[in-house]
């Protein structure tokens, strides 16, 4: 199940990914209390602070069992780039590292694993107005158009894109607006990575797929019966606009056509189990293509694996 060890010393850091229900978080956990470490964030959906039940965020009880860090610190009403993860990512690990604990990064988003040990593309910021501009000029226009309208001016990122993908291709879109240069050409540009992956420990959990699915089927229900469905009532209460990140967390949606009146609950919660396991998929193939070096462990056996590099 797993590949050779990349670091033979005592790991100055682990990354723990893999895809969404797999195990990641309770692993991370008996590792940190096994270790002393501190858990980071590397979820795009758990930074906010409006979802934690719908996001499986780690529950209070769980949090003060050991530290955690980058876990519901964003307001809704934001949307929470990369760039912004690896700017507090640095802050947070510069923290840990001078307090001489074990930093053990936890999630499922692979640009945030990307960010972390390759760098991370120089962006300039981008206007606010460019970015107004760009998402009113195509609230007319399907992803699948956008998608074409890119590949005339980025042909290199809209062919790494899948062209249901909005909100990437839109931000492909401002990038090129605002700075005349395609994404592509700044993504080649990127800068020094916060972590050495020779020096850090990198599993990727990895489980029988069928097994996964009943994962996910599962604890969509548990997180009905755990209130999430008035979780998502409280964010609907809040009128954002309908661009903003939180709202295209998986469940969500579906969560809201039924608070409208649109979908009964079972049905919306199908849907919610169906959005979800497509997302993992999703996230299988990123791990797959993108972090081919990482080991691969179960996640029932994880734990001593990792353990047996600190001893």
């Amino acid at each position: 199940m797993h590949a050779a060890p990349v670091c033979s010393a005592i790991p100055e850091a682990v990354l723990i990914a893999g895809p969404t229900a797999s195990g990641k978080s309770a692993l991370a956990m008996a590792l940190a209390e096994k270790t002393g470490g501190v858990i980071v964030n590397a979820d795009s959906m758990q930074v906010y602070a409006d979802l934690r039940i719908i996001t499986a965020r780690p529950s209070q009880e769980e949090e003060a069992r050991c530290t955690h860090r980058l876990f519901g610190h964003v307001d809704a009403d934001s949307d929470y780039s990369v760039g912004r993860w690896t700017t507090d990512a640095a802050e947070v690990l510069a923290a840990i590292r001078a307090a001489g604990r074990l930093p053990i990064f936890v999630g499922g988003t692979g640009l945030y694993f990307r960010a972390l040990t390759q760098g991370l593309a120089p962006v300039p910021p981008i206007p606010e107005e460019v970015r107004a501009r760009i998402r009113l000029e195509a609230e007319a226009d399907t992803a699948q158009v956008l998608h074409a309208r890119l590949a005339t001016r980025d042909p290199l990122t809209a062919f790494g894109l899948r062209p249901t993908d909005r909100q990437r291709i839109l931000r492909a879109l401002e990038v090129v607006e605002a700075t005349g240069k395609p994404l592509a050409e700044w993504q080649a540009q990127a800068g020094a990575p916060l972590l050495d992956g020779g020096t850090s420990l990198r599993v990727v959990l990895e489980m029988d797929r069928d097994q996964l699915r009943a994962r996910i089927d599962s604890r969509f229900q548990d997180m009905l019966r755990a209130g999430a469905l008035d979780e998502v009532a409280v964010l609907m209460g809040r009128d954002l606009p309908p661009e903003r990140t939180i709202l295209k967390a998986h469940g969500v949606p579906a969560l809201m056509r039924h608070l409208r009146g649109e979908l009964d609950l079972a049905c919306a919660a199908q849907e919610g189990q169906a959005d979800t396991r497509r997302y993992a998929k999703r996230q299988q193939t990123w791990f797959r293509h993108q972090m081919p070096d990482w080991e691969r462990h179960a996640p029932d056996t994880a734990l001593p694996a990792l353990l047996a590099r600190f001893a």
